[in-house]
């Protein structure tokens, strides 16, 4: 009995603390968000479609007015009145205007990537030029930096002359095509028949391969 109290006494009365180890702080990795170079994002341009706004503006002011330009043919030559005609030149004139400005972006399109590679050559001479002819600080330029340049020069010259020749080009094939057309292929028709189909048409046709070119 004495060694059952000993036994007994030797128990600690207090209540033991179960040792629980917190988890560990789970560490979260927050990807930072990384900015394109410049020159990725014009290469990322020149494989978009998309157009800056002043190239829309212009885009759309010369569609419109080759669009109209059949209106005068039309109002002087088949002696359309327009205040009998007037709604249909507006309808037609608005057609033939979206028309145009789809056809002028794809012949850009196509057209900037061709420019661009007979243009490097000259591009990288002239700005290998003005680099040699500038201050000391500027001959010390990296060559990342030189091909930078070049790339933005090689962009800039081609965005510019492809959207003047996608201009000059498809006018010239939209106003070839009404006069084939209205004196022509449908010169027996009405004059207001004659005016709707020559003037869809043409922009029709010159949307149509300007999808080819791509």
């Amino acid at each position: 009995k004495q060694w059952y109290q000993r036994r007994v006494r030797g128990v600690s009365s207090k209540p033991r603390k179960l040792r629980i180890d917190s988890p560990e702080p789970r560490t979260t990795i927050r990807m930072s968000s990384q900015k394109l170079t410049a020159e990725e994002e014009v290469l990322l341009n020149d494989f978009s479609k998309s157009v800056p706004r002043s190239t829309s503006i212009l885009f759309h002011l010369n569609a419109l007015f080759v669009s109209a330009t059949p209106i005068w043919l039309f109002w002087r030559i088949q002696q359309l009145e327009l205040d009998t005609y007037g709604i249909m030149f507006a309808i037609v004139t608005l057609v033939s205007t979206f028309l145009m400005s789809l056809a002028y972006k794809n012949v850009k399109y196509s057209l900037k990537h061709k420019i661009a590679q007979k243009r490097h050559a000259g591009v990288t001479a002239e700005v290998m030029q003005q680099v040699a002819d500038a201050s000391s600080d500027m001959k010390k330029t990296v060559k990342k930096e030189k091909d930078d340049r070049v790339l933005f020069k090689k962009t800039e010259v081609a965005d510019l002359e492809a959207t003047h020749f996608s201009i000059f080009y498809n006018n010239a094939l939209f106003l070839f095509l009404v006069i084939i057309l209205s004196f022509y292929v449908l010169k027996n028709f009405s004059s207001g028949a004659n005016y709707l189909g020559s003037s869809v048409t043409s922009a029709c046709i010159v949307a149509f391969l300007s999808t080819g070119s791509n």
